[in-house]
């Protein structure tokens, strides 16, 4: 019963929004991963898909991915990306399928660990960070402790985070995610948003303080899921 992590799918099976024009690497992105994810994923295997899912900007059009994720083998359980205006209530989304779990406030359990997160946001930095920047960042904040709050109530104490957001600025500086997730001795953290070369090294990876991070992008992973756990 393996878990595996990827992110920023960017599906568009009902929208006009072809991903190679950001590189020929793009070129049928979504064939790349659904080969690697079949052969690799059984039904009782775990995926996280850490946001951005889907080009489609209403619940209706975006059932066409995630009608298509629904597909695929194994359980899912989903984050909102800053792409996804098609994220409605957290209710509805988790009346729609089975197999697919949408995480806002909440948590999820693959073995003994409790799967927490939220969408994140930018942290504090040098080049860009204004008052409505400050305000969505500590709202995303209160919403991780939220997810981790339910699940420390329940007796979880391995835990893995989901974030579409890296938990760090640029300069890899401490922020109140990084804070958050120490205080919960969080075990590990996935999150995507950073796309190209340039953009991969502002992507904190490794251990740091005691938690392991892991930057999740399909182009980063080509287009291949990471698996983080193989029990």
């Amino acid at each position: 019963m393996a878990l595996y992590a990827i992110a920023d799918l960017h599906l568009s099976n009902s929208t006009d929004k072809p991903m190679d024009i950001f590189g020929s690497h793009w070129f049928l992105h979504h064939e790349k991963i659904k080969e690697n994810w079949c052969n690799n994923v059984a039904i009782e295997d775990t995926v996280l898909i850490a946001g951005d899912i889907s080009w489609a900007m209403n619940i209706e059009a975006a059932k066409a991915d995630l009608n298509w994720i629904n597909q695929l083998p194994g359980k899912k359980i989903l984050i909102k990306g800053n792409h996804d205006f098609w994220w409605s209530s957290i209710t509805s989304l988790n009346s729609l399928y089975e197999d697919i779990h949408f995480l806002q406030n909440n948590f999820y359990t693959y073995e003994d660990y409790a799967i927490c997160g939220t969408r994140g946001w930018l942290s504090p930095n040098k080049t860009k960070f204004t008052q409505q920047d400050e305000k969505i960042y500590q709202r995303e904040v209160h919403r991780l402790i939220l997810s981790l709050e339910a699940a420390k109530k329940e007796g979880y104490s391995k835990i893995i985070v989901m974030l579409h957001y890296p938990p760090t600025n640029e300069d890899f500086e401490a922020s109140l995610f990084t804070k958050t997730l120490e205080e919960y001795n969080v075990e590990r953290v996935i999150y995507g948003h950073l796309h190209g070369v340039d953009s991969f090294k502002a992507g904190l990876q490794g251990i740091h303080r005691g938690v392991e991070y892991h930057l999740v992008s399909c182009d980063y992973l080509d287009f291949k899921l990471l698996k983080l756990i193989s029990l």
